[in-house]
């Protein structure tokens, strides 16, 4: 099967990376296609870059739909854009946001995101009241580390990272690690292991449950408000990207 990742920023060392994450976990025959916009900001840290990211989510999804990936994930934690790729696309339609707060849910009675910036905490919480996760996730941590950072992560911003989880783990007296950003998926399992508690990068999470409802011949319902976009023209730069 054929499953495509969107990394909604526009850094394609941050795309390589998240790309060899999916591939470490997607089963044998599954071929990973992994994507960034052609526009858009390099990190996304506020509602503004949000939003962009949200249109180049739509761009890629519409460019996709011309060959129909069997499942899709969006990965960035905000799910920007994760609405309109449902609508395009027929395969199942994955945020990473959402799969995590489900996986850790299913894991622990309890969980605490640890992300970038403590300026996109409130932006998490809004997406954990949005799905429906308030009484299972106890806190949302900012570390200041710049999304950009990670693209390398030296030894420092690892130690960093793990310290913010020990004190969630501690204050919120949660069982288990959301790590908030797609950039921090290569550091899933080394935090598992110091942590001693399960950490949950969605990056892999939506992988794996786009592999099983597609091999459940499970699709994006398009009856209602994920039918496909209605036709209408275009203008600017995006007259190629209408219906």
């Amino acid at each position: 099967m054929k499953l495509l990742v969107i990394n909604p920023n526009t850094s394609s060392a941050m795309t390589s990376a998240i790309a060899q994450a999916a591939r470490a976990v997607a089963a044998p025959g599954t071929e990973i296609v992994a994507v960034q916009p052609g526009f858009g900001p390099q990190s996304i840290e506020g509602h503004h870059e949000e939003a962009w990211a949200a249109a180049g989510v739509a761009e890629q999804a519409r460019l996709a739909s011309e060959w129909q990936p069997e499942a899709t994930v969006v990965a960035c934690f905000g799910d920007p854009g994760l609405e309109a790729a449902r609508e395009a696309l027929d395969g199942p339609v994955i945020g990473i946001a959402e799969a995590a707060f489900q996986a850790a849910s299913l894991l622990s009675s309890g969980f605490s995101v640890v992300t970038t910036m403590t300026r996109t905490c409130i932006m998490a919480e809004r997406l954990v009241q949005r799905y429906g996760f308030e009484h299972q996730c106890r806190g949302v941590h900012g570390t200041d580390i710049a999304v950009l950072s990670l693209e390398d992560c030296p030894p420092q911003t690892v130690a960093q990272i793990e310290a913010a989880a020990r004190e969630a783990l501690a204050r919120d007296r949660s069982g288990a690690i959301v790590l908030g950003c797609a950039g921090m998926a290569p550091l899933c399992r080394q935090l598992t292991r110091t942590l001693g508690v399960p950490v949950i990068d969605g990056v892999a999470v939506a992988v794996k449950w786009g592999e099983a409802l597609a091999a459940l011949g499970l699709t994006t319902s398009k009856h209602g408000d994920y039918a496909r976009p209605l036709p209408k023209t275009y203008t600017g730069f995006a007259q190629k990207l209408g219906w």
